[in-house]
């Protein structure tokens, strides 16, 4: 048997260093009275900016185009929308032994997530996989989160603590389906200057996700929430993450070959559907929890950096693979391959 290899260098993703270091900035110097005013409001433009681009970018035509693979799509959505948060609450039974239920909410919230873009199409790529069907599969993915991630979370999490009121739901309208819709509307005009200036809009999208996240770790850190957690349950933390990531990755791979899908479509399945959005999410859990944001977004901070390293790992075992030949086109095969990926509305992960 082929001895399975770590990768020469280790997918450290640079922009998750950002992360913690701007976490590190709002642990030692806090955003207080007024300047925490300034912030929550330049957190509020800044998501609303945010979706608006995700509007203007996604293409409709092509995912229209990408619904003739409708298997794969839908069986990418099943295990991002119903499969993960079923894992999520079967968690529960976890708290209060190896999780305190602040915890166990972000742990649920990352379950409830889109899948990502970026990182799902190249992993594909490595793999020699259907990169088109992880184009497609991300963008609907992305698409439909962002009305069903609010949903599910207020019908999961409204219980528990989370926050969530007819207020949350104004909020959920105005911050993220407004703009979305307005950058869709505006996609004719807008979207070839969106296009030329990809690079410079991307540093908007990190810069704007930046200040979201040390908006919701200053107000955490004021409000005394990092005493509620220790090494020992970020430890528990990681491990349970670490189960989850290997049921769904499992999960995606032996489901696709029950489901007759070639290996190509298996591939993009793995990794479009075993995967949570983190550029999606920490917008997401600003606008949902508010105050209690920055334990919410921790898990999903970690469960990232853990699926880059594995999927990594994977990708390149995937690519070692003897491919014995090539299967005609059939019409979801074909279907699945629209004829550019300009505009699909790829960001990072």
């Amino acid at each position: 048997m082929t001895r399975l290899r770590w990768p020469r260098r280790t997918p450290v993703d640079p922009y998750l260093l950002l992360l913690l270091a701007t976490v590190g900035l709002a642990a030692l110097l806090p955003a207080r009275g007024t300047a925490a005013d300034a912030a929550s409001g330049a957190s509020t433009a800044a998501i609303a900016f945010l979706f608006f681009l995700y509007g203007a970018r996604l293409s409709t035509r092509e995912a229209l185009d990408g619904l003739k693979h409708w298997r794969l799509h839908v069986t990418v959505l099943a295990c991002t929308f119903v499969v993960f948060p079923l894992l999520g609450l079967a968690a529960r039974g976890l708290v209060p032994v190896l999780l305190t239920d602040p915890l166990y909410q972000g742990l649920l919230f990352l379950t409830l997530v889109p899948s990502t873009v970026q990182s799902s199409i190249a992993f594909t790529s490595v793999a020699r996989g259907n990169v088109p069907a992880a184009i497609c599969a991300g963008s609907f993915s992305s698409l439909v989160g962002i009305v069903l991630t609010p949903l599910l979370a207020a019908a999961l999490l409204g219980s528990t603590g989370g926050g969530f009121s007819a207020d949350s739901v104004l909020k959920i309208v105005l911050q993220l389906l407004v703009p979305f819709a307005a950058g869709q509307l505006l996609r004719r005009w807008i979207g070839g200057f969106v296009a030329r200036h990809k690079k410079v809009l991307g540093l908007v999208d990190r810069g704007s996700i930046l200040l979201v996240v040390y908006t919701a770790f200053s107000e955490g850190v004021v409000r005394g929430v990092w005493h509620q957690v220790s090494p020992v349950r970020l430890a528990a933390l990681l491990a349970v993450e670490a189960v989850l990531l290997a049921v769904m990755l499992t999960l995606t791979w032996y489901g696709g070959k029950a489901l007759r899908f070639d290996r190509e479509d298996r591939i993009a399945l793995q990794f479009a559907g075993s995967k949570k959005s983190l550029a999606s999410g920490l917008p997401m859990a600003g606008v949902l929890f508010g105050a209690h944001a920055s334990l919410a977004v921790l898990p999903l901070m970690l469960f990232h950096q853990m699926q880059l390293m594995v999927c990594a790992v994977i990708a390149r075992r995937r690519s070692r693979d003897p491919v014995t030949g090539a299967e005609p086109p059939g019409p979801d095969r074909s279907a699945a391959r629209p004829r550019t990926a300009a505009g699909t509305g790829t960001r990072p992960g």
